[in-house]
């Protein structure tokens, strides 16, 4: 995609759902303390690190509790507004901030954090040659279902097959997914996906 494109629908995005974002963020400030924008910093393009945004799901300070940066099926951490958003992955929108930022586009392979880029093999890092994506390959063909290694697989695939068409297509499967809820939410597997 390019940036054009992504400025354009991450702005459009951002002011549709901001009714969302706002109801969102004073759930989770009624049901937890902390604030409703967790930060985390996580791994772009070239290997340059940026502080992804999301509506936070747990607990505050869960990254230094239970499991760690890791979050299992069923994690404890999760407050019961956070397991809503995720259901709908709803705690992503503040994604669309990092998009405008330019650190993000609307469509590539999920930005994930420096701990699990430092066990990549050469050829893993090569899901790093583009921008991280809101959406990506991954998370339209089995999402958190799938093994840790096979989305990296998915992501290096995309990698050397991306275009317009692609991204057309991974976009029209996400707002299916989002739709309908068919394949959108599998449960945690594999312990990596990051806290939030």
């Amino acid at each position: 995609m390019t940036r054009a494109f992504d400025v354009t629908v991450a702005a459009l995005a951002l002011l549709v759902t901001a009714p969302v974002l706002a109801l969102a963020a004073i759930a989770i400030r009624l049901e937890s303390a902390g604030s409703p924008i967790y930060r985390q910093r996580r791994v772009g393009r070239g290997g340059q690190p940026f502080e992804l945004l999301k509506l936070r799901t747990m607990v505050a300070g869960a990254e230094h509790a239970g499991a760690g940066m890791a979050v299992n099926y069923g994690d404890p951490r999760i407050t019961r507004v956070g397991a809503l958003l995720r259901r709908f992955s709803l705690d992503e929108l503040p994604n669309l901030v990092n998009v405008l930022r330019g650190e993000m586009s609307i469509v590539g392979p999920r930005p994930t954090i420096q701990a699990q880029v430092d066990q990549y093999t050469d050829r893993q890092r090569r899901r790093l040659e583009v921008k991280p994506g809101i959406t990506g390959w991954a998370q339209v063909n089995g999402r958190a279902s799938l093994p840790w290694h096979e989305r990296i697989e998915l992501d290096v695939w995309y990698v050397d097959n991306r275009s317009l068409l692609l991204d057309l297509r991974i976009l029209a499967r996400t707002v299916r997914m989002l739709a309908t809820g068919h394949g959108l939410y599998k449960g945690e597997t594999g312990g990596w996906r990051p806290t939030a």
